[in-house]
């Protein structure tokens, strides 16, 4: 936690300065007000000086102002300071995860992720706030403290040998069981917003297959197990409390018992003991401040350890040095080749292969389809060009280049990718599609929708362009979600449309349409499709068919329905002999 403090706060070392030196004020005039408060009883209240008493009086109302000032500008700038470290480490968090590959994102888990930018940095954030005031002022005013007791009696001032030792034995040993639950505690969130999410992504298959009660009976075991750990925690602290608060009345009994006894023998004026007894208080006091903050510190630890661990880990896919980028090749003169050379892919800690050998070339103004059976590495395939995963060995060129060897936007940048789910944002129909290019126009846009079939529903919209689309597109059809999705990657314009399983949703007159419209649109554009529906890739310029990871056969439908037994099957299993020819 330390190493994160250190990291993020840096920036505000001014306002720390300026925090300790009012909470320094403050503790002083915390500290000063008791011996006032002994000189009024001493030499006012004693004597019957009234004017006296008037005058120190008055002196005490000015430092209780000053006291004042001094802690609303402290808080002020506690506050501030903590509610910008907050922003700062969770503005690192989310970019830190936006560089991560697929691979980073399943190892922590979405849910993981989330509760880590948002709880864990909110019990940060709160111990950094608290900490700026309690922790800086508590040590200050127990310091202080010892040191003004001591002065006004020695001999009284042996009873904190005994009261403190006593109070820290307490909460050292509570603090001992309470830490590990503490990061019990974030992990049982992780599992309750893992839990809540999957029912709120999966609601409509729950209700369909009538499975509410057993969700609701998985959410109550999540829920049941974070609340006992809670009530664990609780109860650990308010055993705390009164052990507590018995110590600190002890100790003003017994300095009220031995401190009469002074007074009694002369040894103590009534002013210094009550003064004294003030300190004790304000010692007391001060480690129960500590304690508050001790309460927080184990579950800010355990956060603090989470949030270290997104923001330390290297991703596997990164950009390379700028020393190690080629130097700026000529420009070829149509750009979106891409060739794999005996391209071999496992997933991380997986001991065999998804790819095996795979090698081929996809050619500008070319529409290459891949299709294959269920599992057979179709879209892994896909997902290696935008580098959402890196080859395992061989090599992925585009334009000569080998990808690794440049930036990820300017992989990218070259890229328009449909993945096989259609995802949307919230907004509308026009930021949707203007994700793909911000600075397309009204007309470019409605292109885009014309090209992708999407024209004639936005048209029917009573708000055409600015009808709101709610987040994942769940106000649209899966259809409709899916040419959006298509309008998106054409108003891009890229050299390379990548369009994965994107037709599912589709009718076959739309889909015709759609095939039809790509033809023209993408005329110098390196398409790739991988299709289930033979029906959409009849006419491909190149079909590549994959097997368990291999590639058994390429060519045009004719040439594989002529010498590749995998692809025959699949067209067999999908259209009649008078459609497969």
């Amino acid at each position: 936690m330390t190493q994160l403090l250190r990291r993020f706060l840096r920036p505000y070392r001014g306002s720390l300065v300026v925090i300790i030196l009012l909470l320094f004020l403050q503790a002083t005039a915390n500290l000063f007000l008791p011996t006032l408060n002994a000189d009024i009883i001493n030499n006012g209240v004693v004597k019957g000086d009234i004017h006296y008493i008037i005058v120190v009086g008055l002196l005490m109302l000015a430092v209780t102002f000053a006291l004042g000032v001094c802690s609303i500008v402290a808080v002020y700038y506690s506050a501030r300071t903590a509610m910008r470290f907050g922003r700062d480490v969770r503005a690192s968090l989310f970019e830190t995860v936006q560089s991560f590959s697929l691979h980073e994102v399943n190892e922590f888990g979405t849910p993981s992720l989330i509760t880590r930018n948002t709880n864990d940095v909110q019990q940060v954030q709160m111990l950094v706030m608290m900490g700026l005031t309690m922790m800086v002022l508590a040590p200050i005013t127990a310091i202080g403290g010892i040191f003004l007791a001591m002065h006004l009696n020695v001999q009284l001032s042996a009873l904190l040998l005994v009261i403190i030792p006593l109070m820290a034995i307490v909460i050292g040993a509570l603090m001992f069981r309470a830490v590990p639950l503490f990061r019990s505690i974030q992990i049982k969130i992780d599992r309750i917003n893992d839990v809540m999410r999957e029912n709120l992504s999966g609601i409509r298959v729950i209700r369909a297959f009538v499975r509410t009660h057993e969700e609701e009976a998985r959410f109550a075991v999540a829920n049941d197990d974070l609340t006992d750990t809670s009530l664990r925690v609780a109860r650990l602290f308010a055993l705390m409390m009164p052990l507590l608060m018995l110590i600190m009345n002890g100790s003003s009994v017994a300095v009220i018992w031995f401190g009469g006894h002074l007074v009694n023998t002369g040894q103590m004026q009534i002013g210094d003991l009550t003064a004294f007894l003030q300190y004790i208080m304000q010692i007391l006091f001060s480690v129960m401040m500590a304690v508050m903050m001790f309460v927080m510190v184990p579950r800010a630890a355990a956060s603090s350890e989470r949030i270290q661990q997104v923001l330390m880990t290297t991703p596997a896919i990164k950009d390379p040095a700028p020393a190690a980028l080629p130097a700026e090749p000529a420009r070829p003169a149509t750009l979106g080749r891409i060739e794999f050379r005996d391209v071999e892919f496992r997933y991380p800690g997986a001991q065999d292969p998804v790819l095996e050998r795979i090698s081929f070339t996809l050619e500008p103004g070319q529409t290459t389809a891949i299709v294959g059976g269920t599992g057979s590495g179709k879209t892994t395939l896909v997902n290696l060009i935008p580098r959402l995963y890196d080859v395992s060995s061989g090599v992925i060129e585009l334009d000569g280049v080998d990808i690794r060897q440049m930036r990820q936007a300017d992989v990218w940048q070259h890229l328009a990718l449909v993945p096989q789910k259609s995802f949307l944002f919230t907004g509308t129909v026009a930021t949707n599609v203007r994700f793909g290019n911000a600075l397309a126009t009204d007309d470019e846009v409605w292109h885009a929708l014309n090209v992708a079939q999407a024209g004639p529903f936005v048209s029917g919209l009573p708000e055409r362009l600015n009808a709101p689309i709610d987040q994942g597109g769940a106000n649209v059809s899966g259809g409709q979600r899916q040419r959006l999705a298509i309008a998106r990657a054409l108003v891009r314009r890229a050299p390379v449309l990548i369009l994965d399983d994107s037709f599912s949703a589709l009718d076959y007159a739309t889909d015709a349409r759609l095939r039809a419209a790509l033809l023209k649109e993408a005329r110098d554009t390196t398409v790739v499709i991988v299709a289930q529906r033979v029906t959409s890739i009849l006419h491909a310029d190149k079909i590549i068919v994959l097997d368990d990871g291999f590639i058994v056969g390429v060519g045009t439908h004719a040439e594989l329905m002529t010498d590749c037994e995998t692809y025959q099957e699949i067209v067999n299993s999908q259209l009649s002999a008078e459609e497969a020819a």
